[in-house]
């Protein structure tokens, strides 16, 4: 995901393989499953374990039967071989996204309407006697261009770039669509999405389908009336054109929006990243982070790392010498890397047999724009949101305190596994945070007051057309796993649910969003709702204690860490959710925090 070296990189993916596969292998050994059946069958003995012991036997034995223990030797032989191979194509999938960046070349006119700052040390390239700007598909490339480039013709040519760079997924996709369907009838599961939600929040496929109903009848009506705004924009666009106006396309989605933002709002993201400079943000978001969750954050200096633009972090207790872990941070761009943002855990908490901890370790990886010869590495609101929003996922993971390293990041349930980091967001959109560390790169001079209260003003426009876009992708998961028939045409499945659903026509480009949608193929298979879902909470636990208490109360902060971080997977979140909130939660502080205030269905 990192390495500058392609060898590197390919040499790792292969012993992903080899360490995946083992992983497989060993959950499905009859003679460890057999140790565990036999605790788990002794109610006495297991009876005198601790919560976090009994809860590590009765997690592990659900495994290993999810695994096939609880089927016939040539059955286990069956869904292993059916594992392998899905392993496999997991691989190559997320290879060929990093691997395979988009390339276009534009010139200055097909580019019109973005900044001067766009083209500042962007490469060029002579083709036809004409000097060309490089446009690649990695994020401070394509976002700028689909969000103010004025020509609808660039914008659709650079999405069909986004949208074939891999054909050869959309394969892999529809291979592993019928080997999980495959491996969840092997297991007694109708479909590979009731196999997956058995272990999270929502239950089943049903619960999900209805929440994803609803909330789309709540949104449409909203999403209508942002239609119309659009619609009207580039109506009169084609006009001063001259040309036939011919509907909304999906290209247009990012550019009209945001249009309608800087119109009733006054709100230019050009104006905006200008008081985000990366330095004084990161500083900022460490600093609410010490506050709410009482930690100190100590920058390593001159760490080993495996490139220049790496950061690493010690972490500590806020009072006391009491070391908490390390993270990384690997913010921008560069050939062969991941694509996107997340965070990878490098070394989960545990506690060593003769006590002392073994310390978690984290990594996030982002792709935000670099540093100019012109100005610092500058961020967008929305890059500062994502940066909070990782930071989420940093500090669940370090925060984690846990016998048992089973316990950490990746055995949260996936449903709620995106609430800390959602909630973390919440802390860009207050103007007492942002006032702290929206400083003008140039002067000095702190984030205007009107700026920021018309930002905060503008934070639900679009809410209708973006949550439905979610939905998209959250139904379109649920189209290709919550079905008993595996002969699906992915490509045509994922444009057509798109224009039904986002209401922008594809324009019959031979493109697919699908072949790039990596959260199939890493570990969101059957679990994209999760998004949405999640929301619930993060909504509910920053309107009903950080906002009722005050966003820097250290008392909230502290009972967050213990009730919500803390036990990472080690117990159901539902738990930790009503011993957070003193109730169960509600999605009353969801509906009204993207614009919704009918609150019949709680």
């Amino acid at each position: 995901n990192v390495s500058t070296d392609k060898e590197v990189r390919d040499a790792s993916s292969d012993a992903e393989l080899k360490l995946r596969s083992f992983r497989m292998e060993s959950l499905m050994r009859k003679d460890v499953y057999s140790s565990v059946k036999a605790v788990l069958d002794n109610k006495d003995d297991f009876s005198s374990l601790d919560p976090e012991d009994r809860a590590l036997v009765q997690k592990m034995e659900v495994q290993y039967r999810r695994n096939g223990l609880g089927l016939s030797d040539d059955k286990r032989k069956q869904l292993g071989e059916i594992k392998r191979r899905l392993i496999e194509l997991g691989v190559e999938f997320s290879r060929n996204i990093n691997e395979k960046d988009g390339v276009i070349l534009f010139t200055r006119q097909e580019l019109e309407g973005l900044p001067d700052s766009y083209f500042c040390d962007r490469a060029t390239q002579v083709e036809h006697g004409v000097e060309k700007y490089i446009v690649t598909t990695k994020y401070p490339d394509i976002v700028p261009v689909m969000q103010m480039a004025k020509s609808g013709d660039t914008r659709r040519r650079l999405l069909a770039v986004e949208e074939t760079r891999c054909p050869e997924n959309i394969a892999l996709l529809q291979e592993a669509i019928k080997l999980r369907l495959e491996a969840a009838r092997l297991l007694g599961y109708q479909t590979h999405a009731e196999f997956v939600l058995e272990e999270n929040m929502a239950k089943g496929p049903d619960h999900i389908m209805e929440f994803e109903d609803d909330l789309r009848k709540r949104l449409d009506p909203l999403a209508t009336s942002e239609i119309k705004e659009i619609e009207s924009l580039k109506r009169k666009d084609m006009e001063a054109a001259g040309e036939p106006y011919k509907g909304l396309f999906s290209w247009d989605y990012r550019y009209y929006a945001n249009m309608v933002k800087e119109r009733k709002h006054n709100v230019s993201e050009e104006e905006v990243k200008q008081y985000f400079p990366v330095d004084k943000v990161m500083r900022g978001v460490l600093d609410i982070c010490q506050g709410v969750l009482g930690l100190r954050f100590v920058k390593v200096p001159n760490p080993s790392v495996w490139h220049s633009d790496v950061e690493m972090y010690e972490v500590w207790e806020a009072s006391g010498d009491t070391f908490v872990g390390h993270f990384y941070l690997d913010l921008y761009p560069r050939s062969g890397k991941y694509n996107h943002a997340c965070v990878n855990p490098i070394r989960t908490g545990y506690e060593r047999d003769d006590g002392s901890r073994e310390y978690p370790a984290a990594v996030m990886l982002a792709n935000f724009p670099k540093p100019t010869s012109s100005a610092p590495a500058l961020l967008t609101h929305d890059d500062v949101l994502t940066l909070l929003h990782e930071f989420g996922h940093i500090f669940h993971l370090l925060c984690t305190k846990t016998r048992w390293s089973y316990f950490g990041l990746d055995s949260v349930q996936m449903d709620f596994i995106e609430a800390p980091s959602q909630m973390l967001e919440n802390w860009g959109w207050e103007p007492s945070v942002l006032r702290k560390f929206a400083i003008h790169h140039k002067t000095g001079e702190p984030i205007p007051e009107e700026l920021v209260a018309r930002l905060v003003a503008s934070r639900n426009e679009g809410a209708g057309l973006f949550n439905l876009r979610q939905l998209f992708f959250g139904l379109f998961d649920m189209a290709i796993h919550n079905t008993q028939d595996a002969n699906i045409d992915v490509r045509t499945l994922y444009r057509t649910l798109r224009e039904q659903i986002t209401r922008f026509a594809n324009d019959n480009q031979d493109a697919c969003g699908a072949a790039t949608f990596g959260h199939m193929m890493g570990g969101y298979d059957a679990g994209y709702y999760g998004y949405l879902f999640a929301k619930v909470f993060s909504a509910d636990m920053y309107e009903s204690r950080f906002v009722r208490d005050g966003i820097d109360n250290s008392r909230t902060g502290l009972d967050y860490r213990n009730e919500i971080l803390r036990p990472g997977g080690s117990r159901d979140a539902m738990i930790s959710l009503k011993r957070f909130l003193g109730r169960e939660p509600t999605s009353t502080a969801f509906l009204k925090s993207i614009g919704l205030t009918d609150t019949r269905s709680t």
